[in-house]
């Protein structure tokens, strides 16, 4: 699953991407210097692979990671191609989600494409290019279907019926997630405006200005949607720093959580994402998966082979080892469960997959 990072161009976008994966995603001032999607994996750091690498003197340590994809700036009428619109809602359209950065901070150096430092303008530039995305979509679906509607099909009757109700929304400005639209209807014809939202206010360096944070957040209020604020420039330059110095520079500063690691975190939030762990002496590994997931598909995560000749799942929680300190102690109070291919996998959940082939 991949979050798309979107914005208008010069809001820090590839600044953002760079701090995030440490890649040579090209930071110019100048729009649509990203023209092909970037897409790079950031690990989640989670010290629970610590802790679990310990138990069973693991020999490597794999944290899990969020694939992030840098997309390249939109403008103003990109619904209609302006720019390289038809592109770059193509490439929003490929991934799950989407992570809206906006300008909050002043400098005159940087071009400010939406002209005054308004982040509530620059963010309905975005999202109205979406939603008239989602009402051309919707209007060419009704149009085709009404014609078979009229002949007496139901199935089609009942989609225009939905399409005219989403449609009358759109005209409104309401996005797909502020309306209740049937999920096979959004499924069928990929609305952008239905795909889960976080916006990044990107601040500058020691400029945090509540008159521009405050109406965005009340933004995303409307939407169900978090913003993380951080200084993207401040991110990138700390990663460049040595372990020793960056961990010294977080300390001095008293912070206790990198914007980058909340970013991470509310990525995993916004997927619907949950990390279960494999641990033994090769390797403690982290895995995630949809809220949801069988253990049966989580095991085809590691490998289909696995997920083929599945037979059972052991599993105990990270929170017991935690409490009772020690896996041979929560074998001895039973807290060590197998499990059938249809349980639920949780958060925290250690899995040893028991297959055959």
């Amino acid at each position: 699953m991949e979050i798309g990072i979107v914005g208008l161009p010069n809001v820090g976008k590839s600044t953002l991407f760079n701090a995030l994966t440490g890649a040579g995603a090209a930071v110019e001032n100048f729009p649509f210097t990203t023209i092909e999607p970037n897409v790079g994996i950031v690990p989640l750091a989670d010290p629970r692979l610590n802790r679990l690498a310990q138990e069973w003197e693991s020999a490597k340590i794999t944290p899990s990671g969020i694939r992030f994809v840098d997309i390249a700036g939109l403008v103003k009428g990109a619904s209609q191609g302006e720019g390289l619109g038809n592109k770059f809602l193509s490439n929003i359209r490929s991934v799950d989600a989407i992570c809206h950065v906006v300008r909050c901070f002043h400098d005159e150096n940087i071009v400010n494409v939406a002209g005054n430092l308004n982040p509530i303008y620059a963010a309905e530039i975005i999202e109205t290019e979406l939603l008239l995305a989602d009402l051309q979509q919707a209007q060419k679906g009704y149009d085709r279907l009404l014609k078979v509607a009229k002949s007496g099909d139901k199935l089609a009757q009942e989609k225009v019926e939905m399409l005219d109700i989403a449609i009358q929304g759109f005209n409104q400005g309401r996005s797909v997630r502020s309306q209740q639209i049937d999920p096979k209807l959004i499924a069928e014809f990929e609305f952008l405006t239905a795909k889960p939202i976080l916006y990044v206010a990107n601040t500058g360096e020691g400029e945090v200005c509540d008159d521009l944070l405050d109406p965005l957040k009340e933004l995303a209020k409307k939407e169900n949607a978090k913003v993380v604020t951080l200084c993207t420039k401040l991110e990138a330059e700390i990663l460049e720093l040595p372990d020793e110095e960056r961990a010294t520079y977080y300390e001095s500063a008293g912070i206790t959580s990198p914007g980058l690691a909340t970013l991470a975190k509310a990525g995993q939030e916004l997927l619907g994402l949950v990390c279960f762990f494999t641990a033994g002496p090769t390797e403690t590994r982290a895995w995630l998966v949809a809220q949801g997931t069988k253990a049966v598909k989580a095991a085809g995560k590691i490998h289909t082979d696995i997920e083929r000749g599945f037979i059972r799942a052991e599993v105990y929680r990270f929170a017991d080892l935690e409490k009772y300190g020690s896996y041979q102690a929560l074998k001895e109070k039973n807290l060590v469960s197998l499990e059938g291919k249809d349980y639920e996998i949780q958060d925290g959940d250690v899995v040893y997959f028991r297959f055959s082939v």
